[in-house]
């Protein structure tokens, strides 16, 4: 959620960038609600100091009439009050939720993702003597992919993989985890980029794959419409992403300053409606309602998590540069930022059957948006006490798959093992 003083102190910029988010906030309702609350609470607050003050004066022997009449009229008003308190409380917050995170002044402004910027371009598309297949033919002709059989079981956009694909995409984790957990290769990628972070390691966790509605909705992330599965008659909702239930890990807790910042790389299966999605996204593996991801998670001071975004983003093109992937790096504008986010990245792969570039990674400036819904907090070294700061981003998902097929895709319908997966598939230099 958005800081209540900071939509006070700046209610016309609020509605000005969310709207450049696309998001149509009643800031003057939201307003309304916040003076009646404060008024309320203020007057709760006076009649518990006096309710207080009564049982006190009880305790020295009996009390007079006219103090347990008063008693009672400031328990019943107090009553009142809390009821009236609850229910202005309860609209406040809902609208407080419905205020995105303000982006940064540098975040590009734009209505829709054909507005995002590229800022850099990395390695030159492949050029091949014969017509590139798409992953989906390749694979199916391997029989790396069985949609058809997956479809009879789970309906369609599921898909049974197999054979060395399932090999090539346990040898992916098996590298990214590796990598997020060497101390000298994150020490590098900070040294390249001349950034300002130290080099501590990603832990390695297996997060839930389920959270329940409240938790979810303080990170921000809950879409019912587009997104998100929910257990039947159970409050539960499946994560669309390993971040989903790592960043409410530390939920209403105090971190101590010196535990900072906290690093884990998290895998697990995400689940997403995908509603809208058509055409060639939904050929092979690219978009599922079933997918693979591992997923970068990390908590920081204030003072360090922007330079904690930018190393995430500069993990995120080593990997890729390691793949031997071209790609290029997006800007996200402000409409495709998403509601929690102050500043957004992407990664894109070139895929040759489309002849474009694709995404593959993204990574999320949170700043305390999250942390004040979580009440995610640190304890700084001199005992005072402030909100966290959240950062999330890809390591990998299934589409550097996609990619590998098809960058890497030989004339006879082979595919070559990037050198670095091939420690984890046995030395093999083709599958």
């Amino acid at each position: 959620m958005l800081d209540i003083q900071y939509i006070r102190d700046n209610p016309d910029l609020v509605v000005e960038k969310s709207k450049q988010k696309g998001y149509d906030i009643d800031v003057k309702q939201l307003l309304g609600f916040d003076s009646k609350r404060r008024v309320l609470l203020a007057q709760i607050d006076e009649l518990r100091r006096e309710r207080n003050e009564i049982a006190s004066s009880m305790k020295g022997g009996k009390p007079s009439d006219e103090v347990i009449a008063r008693g009672k009229e400031v328990k019943e008003r107090l009553a009142d009050l809390e009821h009236q308190f609850a229910s202005i409380d309860k609209e406040f917050v809902d609208l407080l939720k419905q205020v995105p995170n303000m982006p940064l002044d540098s975040v590009p402004i734009g209505a829709t993702e054909d507005e995002n910027v590229v800022v850099k371009t990395v390695g030159e598309p492949k050029k091949f003597d014969f017509i590139p297949k798409n992953h989906a033919e390749i694979a199916e002709a391997k029989g790396w992919l069985d949609k058809e059989r997956a479809t009879k079981i789970a309906g369609a956009r599921f898909v049974y993989t197999k054979g060395d694909l399932v090999r090539l995409e346990f040898a992916l984790w098996q590298y990214g985890m590796n990598i997020l957990g060497d101390q000298e290769v994150l020490q590098q990628i900070i040294d390249k980029n001349n950034l300002k972070v130290n080099a501590k390691p990603f832990t390695p966790v297996l997060p839930p794959a389920v959270a329940k509605k409240a938790v979810f909705e303080a990170t921000g992330r809950l879409n019912r419409e587009e997104q998100t599965y929910k257990f039947e008659e159970e409050d539960l909702w499946m994560n669309a992403s390993a971040e989903h239930t790592i960043s409410p890990m530390y939920l209403d807790e105090i971190l101590p300053e010196s535990e900072l910042p906290i690093r884990y790389v998290g895998y697990t299966t995400a689940f997403r409606k995908e509603a809208g999605t058509y055409g060639k996204d939904t050929e092979g593996i690219f978009r599922l309602h079933q997918f693979n991801k591992l997923e970068m998670e990390s908590f920081t001071t204030a003072d360090d998590s922007l330079q904690e975004h930018l190393f995430l983003v500069a993990i995120q093109e080593y990997l890729m540069q390691q793949l031997g992937l071209p790609y290029h790096v997006l800007e996200k504008c402000t409409a495709d930022i998403g509601r929690p986010n102050a500043k957004g990245v992407d990664l894109e792969v070139w895929l040759p059957s489309q002849q474009t570039y694709r995404e593959t990674h993204t990574a999320d400036y949170i700043a305390d948006y999250q942390a004040r819904a979580m009440k995610t907090r640190v304890r700084r070294q001199d005992g005072s006490i402030e909100l966290a700061h959240t950062n999330d981003a890809t390591a990998f998902s299934q589409r550097p798959l996609i990619a590998i097929i098809e960058n890497n895709q030989t004339a006879d319908g082979n595919v070559v093992v990037p050198e670095v997966l091939r420690p984890y598939m046995g030395g093999r230099e083709q599958i």
